[in-house]
């Protein structure tokens, strides 16, 4: 009897913690499906914009383009029929006042003295199956000695949001990058003139028919900084990352699908930015949610895994595809492409080793627990369907 009643309890306990753990995770989904309204978390879940600036002898012309999403957020009044959308019709009504916010917080300096713009063009267009606002200014132009600084104002004052603008400037035919970001909102350079030599008959050349942009930033850094904000807000792309060593695996296995993992989207990186391969941004998208569920699933239903690193590698293919969008947009210049393509890389495998050196221990604790299993088919199950609502979104 007293062999019966301590197996019961131990049963009845195990049932117990098997429950507390549902409802863990069930608390989990529901605070992910509704708190954090998983149908704005997108492959990367930030604001972004996209500057370009074109200095000519007649002109300056600068293009300022953002997310449609953040545009509502500035502008509540924007969306009209609060369908999430901004239409032709509401951009139109509303234009006085997008005009203005945007020439109050994108503003132009030449010596400490601010440059009035002359609104150009206003539309929507679309980006990587988002939605952007354009804005097109002219303004005066600039020549060498002056010194140019953009400054951006915009979610200054928002430490909750994760907002960048990817800048590219060109001076009569000579370009530059940068990234904007966090505390480093001012981007500043000085024009100067071209410089001369002397011929082999005493007559004046031209080195170059440009004149040059001179800035102290450290374009290394501002892509080594993207890198590591695009993976830390790229939440399918961690997702998969969970779903690769929920599992119970070996350490030599789980550093096979690190690695796995890390060749292949540099690869893709790579000949996306190179313009190598270009697929659609759709089937991308789809492909990375589909990845996620495939995987997940592979926890609950295959007995074994021990080739993951190849799966990894065919996946990881097109997540670094999703990841080379970004960069596609910046029109990187030849001379700078391979330091900004490494710098990026870098700062997206040290923010990933770093996650996976914190998960590890934990996943190791959990995966000696005598209830595992159940944690890892209920963490699964979550995973699938996250993976899941996105693929649905994303395909329709």
């Amino acid at each position: 009897m007293f062999f019966d009643a301590k197996n019961r309890n131990k049963l009845l306990t195990n049932y117990w913690l098997k429950y507390q753990i549902f409802n863990f995770f069930t608390i989990l989904l529901v605070l992910l499906l509704v708190v954090t309204n998983p149908s704005k978390i997108f492959a990367h879940a930030y604001s972004s914009s996209f500057t370009n600036i074109d200095f000519t002898n007649e002109r300056t012309e600068l293009s300022f383009s953002i997310d449609a999403l953040s545009i509502i957020e500035l502008v509540e009044d924007v969306d009209a029929n609060k369908n999430g959308i901004i239409e032709k019709s509401e951009l139109k009504n509303e234009e006085h006042h997008l005009e203005e916010l945007i020439h109050s917080t994108i503003v132009i300096d030449k010596d400490n003295q601010q440059q009035e713009a002359e609104l150009h063009e206003m539309k929507i267009e679309k980006k990587d199956n988002t939605e952007y606002v354009t804005f097109k200014f002219h303004y005066p132009p600039f020549f060498p000695g002056d010194t140019i600084t953009l400054m951006d104002g915009l979610y200054v004052n928002d430490s909750k949001t994760n907002y960048i603008n990817l800048l590219s400037a060109k001076n009569r035919g000579e370009t530059s990058q940068s990234v904007l970001q966090g505390d480093n909102r001012n981007w500043t350079i000085l024009l100067t003139e071209a410089q001369v030599e002397q011929g082999v008959e005493g007559k004046e050349r031209e080195t170059t028919q440009n004149s040059h942009m001179v800035t102290t930033e450290k374009p290394w850094a501002n892509f080594f900084n993207l890198g590591m904000l695009h993976i830390l807000t790229g939440y399918d792309h961690l997702l998969f990352l969970l779903a690769l060593l929920l599992r119970k695996q070996t350490f030599k296995q789980y550093a096979a699908i690190i690695t796995s993992f890390t060749i292949a989207h540099s690869i893709t990186i790579s000949l996306a930015v190179l313009g190598i391969v270009d697929l659609p941004s759709r089937f991308i998208e789809v492909t990375i949610a589909f990845s996620i569920c495939y995987v997940a699933a592979e926890n609950l239903f295959r007995k074994e895994i021990n080739y993951r690193w190849g799966l990894t590698f065919i996946f990881g293919l097109i997540h670094g595809l999703g990841f080379a969008n970004i960069l596609k947009e910046m029109n990187i210049p030849k001379s700078q492409l391979a330091s900004s393509l490494l710098s990026f890389n870098i700062g997206i495998e040290i923010v990933q080793l770093l996650l996976v050196i914190l998960f590890l221990p934990l996943l190791t604790f959990i995966q000696r627990l005598p209830y595992s299993k159940t944690i890892v088919q209920i963490g699964s199950i979550i995973i699938i369907l996250l993976g899941g609502f996105w693929f649905l979104e994303r395909v329709f």
